[in-house]
């Protein structure tokens, strides 16, 4: 009996040990259908898809070891403005360059719009470590990437990761910042556009705006609310909303630059002057916010040090530290230019400041 116990765990695969064929045999599909799961390529349905995956987690399967080694980090986007990618790239490549390892740059849009994965692809090209600049990571990706043993830093997403490390700017003291800005110029009326309800980031600054109001003894207005993507279009449309009610906002603070240029349009097919009818106030502080007319008051985000401090913390875990906090946020910073101004009636304001 204890021979043939012996000989029969020397037959069991050990953990991480299965092949494809193995795999394939206990999802119940062909040796193909995994190898494109595994490489990433079109045609597997979901529900295929996403049991592969699972077995491949769970059996702890080992993808096959390109015989070039790692030699740098990835930055991946999704959706990603260009300017504010920029900047990301260039903090990433400034901590990279001190360790002698090359950025690698992907853009995931194509595959995420089609539904297919992305994570495999980059695991298959064994970077040092991945920075995730794609808003809908998830915890099903962070598995992924560390099956891979890549580790991993997600930059502002949508959900909580926890544990994955990621790192953000302090959106809630920023959007604070623009509407007491607004509060100490007089404004009583302030509208808000979000971004999408359901992202940590748009929580994160309208309860900041909420709470530069309640402190100055304003109340919040839900009629004066709107939420939608970070989007010009959106921004035009939803500004366009607040400006034809009857008791339209003197003010509006935005989810971001994008939206903010989008009011600009919505103020400029109604007839309305910025700052002298109404102002306006934006969220990141890309390069066109100068350039506008007028130039556009904004929270800046500081993101070539979110992109450095997110290369500082994926090479930490690629040598095996693990980070002292998961989340880091970054302050932001309220520059002031020429689209706000006192309202044209400016009411008496109870203001703590």
């Amino acid at each position: 009996m204890i021979e043939g116990d012996r000989s029969r765990r020397r037959r069991e695969p050990r953990h991480g040990d299965l092949s494809v064929a193995d795999i394939a045999q206990l999802a119940g599909v062909s040796p193909p259908t995994v190898s494109k799961v595994l490489h990433g390529r079109a045609g597997v349905g979901e529900s295929t898809r996403l049991r592969v995956e699972a077995l491949l987690r769970e059996h702890g399967y080992r993808r096959p070891v390109p015989a070039a080694p790692a030699h740098g980090l990835e930055v991946v986007f999704s959706h990603m403005l260009g300017s504010i990618a920029l900047e990301i790239m260039r903090g990433v490549e400034q901590v990279a360059a001190s360790r002698h390892l090359v950025v690698g740059f992907t853009d995931v849009r194509s595959r995420v719009t089609a539904g297919l994965p992305w994570v495999e692809p980059l695991l298959l090209r064994r970077p040092v470590g991945v920075v995730a600049v794609v808003s809908g990571v998830t915890t099903e990706h962070r598995d992924l990437f560390e099956a891979g043993g890549v580790p991993l830093v997600a930059l502002d997403p949508t959900g909580d990761v926890n544990p994955t490390p990621s790192v953000g700017s302090t959106g809630w003291s920023g959007a604070l910042a623009a509407a007491r800005h607004l509060l100490e110029l007089g404004h009583r009326r302030i509208g808000v556009i979000t971004g999408p309800a359901g992202f940590l980031a748009s929580r994160a600054r309208l309860d900041g705006f909420r709470a530069a109001l309640d402190t100055a003894g304003v109340p919040f207005d839900e009629r004066l609310m709107r939420d939608g993507p970070f989007l010009f279009e959106h921004g035009r449309d939803l500004g366009a909303e607040l400006l034809t009610r009857p008791d339209p906002p003197t003010a509006i603070v935005c989810g971001n630059d994008l939206q903010a240029f989008g009011v600009y349009e919505a103020a400029r097919l109604a007839g309305l002057r910025i700052p002298d009818d109404l102002s306006v106030v934006g969220f990141d502080d890309i390069e066109h916010c100068a350039w506008v007319a007028p130039p556009l008051t904004t929270v800046r985000q500081p993101f070539f040090e979110i992109g450095a401090t997110a290369a500082r913390i994926v090479l930490a875990l690629a040598d095996g530290e693990r980070p002292s906090e998961t989340h880091v946020e970054l302050g932001t910073t309220l520059v002031v230019r020429g689209s706000t101004a006192p309202p044209r009636r400016n009411p008496k304001i109870r203001s703590p400041w």
